[in-house]
């Protein structure tokens, strides 16, 4: 959930495999690898790069730390503790599998920051062991109680009363053991094979007539809840269930222990640019793979008999380093569904999205015309605050039902199962339109629902591409044109964030509306590129990546230092999810020294050191982390007292900037920059509650003042300013 993915496995190379070219690249891709650019500068310290995997599990720490927070609502806390499981899952199925692919198949070269695969995988399983055994004691020693004290019980079967253990007799016999599949191991069975991130019980069994022992193993099955209701808001995990009832699973043997564990498997995809022509039935192909990757994790309960764990770790062929003992029980990502109850008073106060003030004019013809009001002006939309539903999803919907609009041209990364903004591009085709999609069908964890959709759009009949060989479509744009009485204009949303209703609602993102003739020339020529053989690269309102995004951003960096050697006004400030791009990197750092004051809003990596003397002293970096997801993209400059602003989908790594489109779009309106510089003042606000990045790459919270009064929380103070600015029309249409 918290992340922008959720949930895959490719073929496992072995360590005497020599790489070739296709191999090099999807390792490449996997670890967001950059060989091209030569780190090794005379001028620079060569240790002026943090680690990127070390620095993503300093982010998830910072997660964590939510859910230690006392001062968070309860089922807050908890819905941080699944969001750190669910983190950590993916974590471990894309990065560390990717390093143990590049171990095997001979790959490892160092990393920017001067650690070798091997020191990194060995680093992370030292701190991830750290880091799940404090969140194993934060959930039983303090959350645990806490939702006790609220009647809100997670209980362990030997908790259970008579009744209640009567009532899940019932519910075993009736639910649960009809859908159970117990496997056993014997030369007649082999180890059955242990699907990723399922929840499993290793049985021991003895035939009572033989007095000889077997092992088996007994799946839980996905479709069954995590936590079974006992009536009220008492819960009991449903393995506890399943343990307490094995015996009628193995009649005639004597059950003598159970014990869960779960792995952790490789789940990255792999389709070979050879099966572009039909990336559809390639990358299908290579789904049903996908839960056949290597192991890359064991996750154990502390009883586990010692006997049952050198078995699983002798059958899975993991090493003692990935196996995590853990309090139990295992896989907290179920929480979310404890989060779900109607507790309102143990959550943030509840928040809906509004309509942006200057949309909200036109809202009074029916339907609502969104044209009109974008004609007038651009409109900059801040999500969760502004609502997607009256902004975006109108946008699409009210041009699918428009007669005088000709066309409509979406990319789609991202979307929700049952996606309004489908619905209506499946309309405006069915009425006539051109409709042209471009879905991004490997876009990582979402590949069959993509798949789905794009197979749906194509038979309602909308053009349906898939992008350029060798680049995933990343870029959020959205091109209407329509016939006017003036001729024909086009308008076009560009986003920081994915045209997902559900995701709008938890996602911090910007999104700009605009019927700007250079900004909606610009896009209409992209799409040309992306469904046709046009190959243009110059977009003058535009960053496209992989040809301009990195190029013009170091322009615009260096820029600024010659402002600053001429005496006027200089300043970088970028807002962004990751900095991992070494390039980027050394061009701040060039900044820093020549005096231009760098500001870096970061919400997950970052492998910059701030405040190194003599390379950083003028950047601070900032991380915000709360109820809402920060995911904008945001690139400032104060040039010369003219100030710019850009906003698009690109952070700055390897995999955005080289082997993804994405765009870059310049804000047009100065009130709009001078917003945008407003949302990053308060960020880097002292008063603001926020972590602050040291140069040994310790982060370091500050969220109270030394007198030890609460600082001002970024999300909280943005809510208020949006409903007083609600509560003020006359204030939002000045702004």
């Amino acid at each position: 959930m918290y992340p922008e993915s959720q949930a895959a496995s490719q073929a496992d190379t072995t360590a005497g495999d020599s790489a070739d070219v296709a191999d090099q690249a999807a390792v490449n891709d996997s670890f967001d690898v950059e060989p091209p650019y030569d780190a090794h500068r005379d001028d620079l310290p060569e240790d002026r790069f943090l680690d990127r995997e070390l620095s993503w599990l300093q982010w998830n720490s910072r997660v964590l730390a939510l859910a230690a927070d006392p001062d968070l609502p309860l089922l807050e806390r908890t819905r941080f503790l699944a969001i750190f499981a669910g983190n950590l899952d993916e974590f471990f199925m894309v990065r560390v599998a990717g390093l143990k692919r590049r171990l095997a198949a001979g790959v490892a070269v160092q990393a920017a920051s001067g650690l070798m695969p091997r020191e990194i995988i060995e680093t992370i399983w030292a701190e991830a062991s750290e880091l799940m055994a404090e969140h194993g004691r934060l959930f039983c020693t303090e959350v645990l109680p806490a939702l006790a004290e609220q009647n809100i019980a997670l209980l362990r079967w030997k908790d259970l009363g008579d009744d209640e253990q009567k009532r899940m007799q019932e519910l075993f016999t009736d639910r649960i053991f009809p859908v159970l599949t117990p496997l056993a191991v014997d030369p007649a069975h082999p180890f059955p094979y242990i699907s990723g991130l399922s929840l499993n019980l290793a049985v021991t069994i003895r035939n009572s007539d033989t007095g000889e022992e077997h092992f088996a193993r007994v799946k839980v099955p996905p479709s069954l809840p995590r936590f079974v209701t006992l009536g009220g808001q008492r819960f009991v995990p449903v393995e506890d269930v399943i343990a307490a009832h094995l015996d009628q699973l193995f009649p005639g043997m004597e059950v003598l222990q159970s014990h869960t564990f779960r792995v952790t498997r490789n789940e990255d995809l792999e389709v070979e640019e050879d099966d572009a022509e039909n990336l559809l039935k390639a990358l299908e192909r290579e789904l049903q793979r996908r839960r056949f990757g290597s192991p890359v994790r064991l996750e154990v309960e502390e009883s586990i008999d010692e006997h049952v764990l050198e078995l699983l770790v002798s059958e899975l062929d993991v090493s003692d380093s990935e196996v995590f003992h853990l309090p139990g029980p295992l896989d907290l990502t179920g929480l979310h569904g404890i989060v779900d109850l109607d507790r309102p008073e143990l959550k943030y106060p509840a928040f809906v999205p509004h309509t942006h003030s200057h949309l909200a004019e036109v809202e009074s013809s029916s339907p609502a015309d969104m044209f009109a009001a974008i004609s007038r002006r651009d409109v900059l939309l801040h999500h969760p605050y502004d609502s997607f539903a009256t902004s975006v999803q109108r946008f699409i919907e009210q041009a699918a039902a428009d007669p005088n609009v000709l066309a409509i041209k979406q990319t789609l990364y991202r979307t929700s199962g049952d996606s309004p903004i489908i619905e209506a591009l499946i309309d405006a085709a069915e009425a006539g339109k051109q409709v042209l999609v471009l879905v991004e069908i490997k876009a990582r964890f979402d590949e069959r629902a993509n798949i789905r959709w794009a197979r749906k759009l194509e038979q309602s009949g909308c053009h349906v591409v898939y992008g350029i060989v060798g680049l995933k479509t990343h870029c959020k744009l959205a091109l209407v044109v329509r016939d006017e009485a003036v001729g024909i204009r086009r308008y076009a949303h560009i986003g920081t964030g994915n045209y997902n209703p559900k995701t709008a609602r938890i996602y911090e993102d910007l999104g700009l509306l605009s019927a700007d003739v250079g900004i909606t020339s610009d896009i209409s020529n992209l799409f040309n590129n992306l469904s046709g053989f046009a190959r243009q690269r110059d977009y003058p309102q535009l960053l496209v990546a992989p040809e301009s995004v990195r190029a013009g951003l170091i322009d615009r960096i260096e820029r600024e230092i010659d402002h600053c050697r001429a005496g006027r006004p200089a300043r970088i400030r970028f807002k962004m999810n990751s900095l991992v791009d070494e390039a980027l990197t050394d061009a701040l750092y060039g900044a820093s020294r020549e005096g231009v004051p760098v500001e870096l809003w970061i919400r997950s990596i970052c492998a910059l050191r701030p405040g190194v003397p003599g390379l950083s002293d003028n950047i601070r970096v900032r991380s915000i982390l709360g109820r809402f997801l920060e995911h904008s993209r945001v690139f400032c400059f104060d040039n010369g007292g003219e100030p710019q602003a850009w906003i698009g989908s690109a952070d700055l790594m390897h995999r955005n900037l080289d082997r993804r489109v994405e765009v870059l779009v310049k804000v047009p309106s100065r009130g709009h920059v001078d917003e945008l510089s407003a949302l990053l003042d308060r960020a880097f606000d002292p008063d603001t509650a926020s972590w602050w990045l040291r140069p040994n790459g310790e982060w370091e919270r500050h969220h109270h003042s030394p007198d030890g009064k609460a600082l001002t929380e970024l999300q909280s103070f943005l809510i208020a300013a949006h409903r007083r600015r609600r509560e003020s029309p006359s204030a939002a249409r000045r702004s």
